[in-house]
């Protein structure tokens, strides 16, 4: 079976660079051929690790060849899957530099990758991104607009993915969203508290424990 994403980020000179250093072979063997391509739908182990995230770092290239990435955040699962091959978010209004849009429009490739540094997970993905106009009552509006979150949304980003790959923990540092470390302290304090009741009731009136 051959991998999508590997067939598309596996170019001649990644090639070239994997058979000097020495993984080419293993590549070869792991994910590279003939076969229908793997890893271009999106799987169950997928789809619930996308949603359950609250960011992502989004890659672009511009017309002049330079790379441009940038930190796309919002409410845990901003980042929606339409289907097994198409992923959505809604685009809210940030500081106007508008890159990633201004290099959309001559060069639709994106990558991105989702890191879970708490499990020190990540997805990386490769597609294809259309932007599309934001319609107050249209279905893709109320699909990715979350009208709890206070930001303005200003048009739809539409992936479709051509490939996609997990990769090892190695590197990735270990942390947690301070509303994860703020629940756990709260859970501990109330068995705390919860602990402490049962001694007073274990002491009874005069403060002395019952034998």
């Amino acid at each position: 079976m051959s991998h999508a994403f590997a067939d598309i980020a596996f170019t001649p000179s990644v090639k070239a660079a994997q058979q000097r250093d020495g993984s080419r072979a293993g590549y070869a063997r792991s994910f590279e051929g003939d076969a229908p391509a793997l890893n271009n739908r999106l799987g169950e182990a997928e789809l619930e690790f996308i949603a359950a995230q609250r960011s992502f770092y989004m890659a672009t290239v511009s017309e002049t060849g330079w790379p441009y990435v940038q930190h796309r955040g919002g409410p845990r699962g901003f980042l929606k899957s339409l289907d097994d091959r198409t992923l959505a978010f809604a685009d809210y209004a940030g500081n106007r530099q508008l890159i990633s849009l201004g290099n959309l429009a001559v060069n639709d490739r994106v990558a991105l990758i989702l890191v879970d540094y708490a499990r020190r997970v990540r997805l990386k993905l490769l597609g294809r991104l259309a932007v599309k106009d934001l319609a107050p009552d249209d279905a893709l509006a109320k699909a990715l607009i979350d009208p709890a979150y206070r930001a303005r949304p200003q048009r739809a980003m539409v992936v479709t993915v051509a490939g996609y790959d997990w990769n090892c923990p190695q590197h990735i540092p270990v942390r947690f969203d301070a509303e994860d470390v703020q629940r756990a302290l709260d859970e501990r304090d109330q068995r705390i508290a919860a602990l402490e009741a049962r001694l007073a009731a274990l002491a009874g009136p005069t403060g002395e424990h019952a034998t």
